[in-house]
């Protein structure tokens, strides 16, 4: 049976089948073991991680196996670029993904705090305390947990007339990213595209209508946003005008090209009059199409398609400006933004088809050649473009994941309309709630809520850490102030301005983004504490 590497059962035949594969060259933990194992590896994840966290967060050089480089301190960034074997480690950065799908904000600290929770989980483990009590306690401590959240959150109205409050967030989200240099100009540009696309009554955003462009050269202050649609095209041919006001666009997936014959059959031409007619006709669908797309009112034609130079000249003949190439999403978005309709075939196109725009131009940099199209003044002017400038692609790439988070954070607060104080603020007032609730309870799990409640710590901890502050100091004295003044805004003051009344400085957070933070994390542990089997091969180990 050796030749069969395996656990083996037998068919009612005598024949051996497989039930679990290469057992002989695993090795395999239960219980205890496997579970500290688990938190091992959830736990080297987290003080990966820890350091990124908070304005004075370290930024992680991440190097692909291309040699691609990418420098970034946004958690579910680094969370993805990372190599990880470990399933365990797998999950961690699904974790961060999910905070990051859901919130947009808040990756980093979601690992971190669940990074803290595994830590406290592996102390009562060695307690003595059964993994199924501790998960069950940190589930009921959650729930604690978000109760005082709910206590401590306070009202924000979003109001478009009065945007300054929405600007302070978006500034607090884009604090620790390389982007602080021009910092309220890009939390501005976040908040106005947000508040153009958002449906206050319905609580709305349509994300599809933010369309994030970027182009390297020149400098991050020149990130501008605009009220329409850029594309990364020119005008097809270079003596067609570069401004064009009040425009009807006709916007076509249909080539500028002579029909082909759709048959197996091919078509000889044998003598210079076949070819001459075959020439006279093409040139006649050519006008033919022009003509179709100049009746019915188009000054402007949009194509998904390219078109030859024989095609281009005679756009240019006929006075009709042209764009090819220009690819489907983008052709979406012309026709939502300018009202248009798509049209597949240049006999349906009709003139209530078109879109309609105030401005159409092109966009010249510096003293490169590169150009591209803006399409302003739209008849729905709920589409907006933020376009991002910078030095080089690495800078480019961080700024545009960094004005995407601010932008999340901003549809968060469209959405629920609360808030909770940063700086770990939040953090310590829930863990004294915890505490507090621990002391009330006579079982088990009262081990579990004060476990929590230490690793809701881990925030306030790693961000004074971070900030070059005494972390356990700066911690107790935070915790003494909260109970003392009966004030939740008080927490760590990272900028070092003297200050920890953290409503005084606007650092705040959706209340939307903390409870995902807390409630995903503790899911996670709740997860990886019922898992008490691991196999590994003996050669690689864990």
């Amino acid at each position: 049976m050796s030749a069969f590497p395996g656990t083996f059962a037998f068919d009612e035949y005598g024949r051996p089948f497989i039930i679990l594969r290469d057992q002989e060259r695993q090795k395999r933990i239960t219980g205890t073991d496997a579970i500290k194992t688990h938190i091992m590896a959830a736990r080297q994840i987290a003080s990966t991680l820890k350091t990124s966290l908070g304005p004075k967060g370290l930024d992680k050089i991440m190097v692909s196996p291309d040699g691609d480089v990418t420098v970034t301190n946004d958690g579910a960034t680094i969370m993805k670029l990372m190599e990880v074997d470990h399933e365990i480690a797998k999950l961690m950065v699904q974790l961060s993904q999910s905070q990051d799908d859901e919130i947009g904000d808040g990756t980093t600290g979601v690992v971190v705090l669940a990074g803290a929770l595994l830590e406290q989980a592996e102390g009562l483990i060695d307690r003595g305390i059964h993994p199924i009590r501790i998960a069950d306690g940190f589930e009921l401590a959650a729930q604690c947990a978000i109760k005082q959240l709910d206590a401590i959150a306070q009202p924000f109205p979003v109001d478009p007339k009065n945007k300054e409050p929405l600007i302070q967030i978006a500034m607090t989200t884009l604090g620790s990213k390389i982007v602080n240099k021009c910092h309220r100009q890009m939390a501005e540009m976040a908040v106005d595209a947000v508040l153009n696309v958002a449906d206050i009554e319905k609580k709305d955003v349509n994300f599809e209508l933010i369309k994030i462009e970027t182009k390297v050269g020149g400098r991050m202050e020149d990130s501008m946003l605009v009220k329409g649609v850029i594309v990364d095209k020119t005008l097809s041919h270079s003596q067609m005008p570069k401004e064009l006001r009040n425009v009807k666009l006709a916007i076509l997936t249909c080539p500028f090209e002579p029909p082909k014959p759709k048959t197996k059959h091919k078509l000889d031409v044998t003598s210079a009059e076949d070819y001459r007619a075959l020439r006279e006709y093409e040139q006649e669908k050519f006008t033919q199409m022009v003509k179709q797309v100049k009746d019915a009112g188009a000054t402007l034609a949009i194509c998904q398609w390219g078109f030859d130079d024989e095609a281009n000249h005679l756009l240019l003949q006929q006075e009709l400006p042209a764009v090819r190439w220009v690819g489907g999403p983008e052709i979406e978005l012309i026709a939502i933004a300018t009202g248009g309709r798509i049209v597949p075939r240049f006999e349906e196109l009709t003139p209530e088809k078109l879109g309609v725009a105030g401005l159409v131009r092109e966009m010249a940099f510096g003293t490169s050649k590169d150009k591209m199209l803006v399409i302003e003044e739209c008849k729905n002017s709920k589409a907006v473009t933020i376009f991002l400038r910078g030095g080089n692609a690495m800078i480019i790439a961080e700024a545009k994941r960094s004005i995407h988070d601010a932008i999340c954070v901003v549809r968060s607060l469209v959405k629920d309309s609360r808030i909770v104080y940063g700086g770990g603020a939040a953090e310590i007032s829930c863990s004294l709630a915890v505490a507090k609730e621990a002391d009330q309870l006579s079982t088990l799990e009262q081990y579990a809520f004060r476990a929590f409640s230490v690793a809701l710590e881990s925030i306030p901890l790693a961000l004074a850490e971070n900030s070059g502050l005494h972390p356990i100091e700066t911690l107790s004295e935070l915790k003494a102030r909260q109970v003392a003044e009966k004030k939740s805004s008080l927490g760590v003051d990272c900028m070092l301005s003297g200050d920890s009344d953290m409503k005084s400085h606007n650092v705040v957070e959706s209340l939307h983004s903390k409870k995902q933070q807390i409630l995903l994390s503790t899911q996670l542990v709740k997860m990886i504490l019922k898992i008490d089997d691991v196999r590994s091969k003996n050669e690689g180990g864990m």
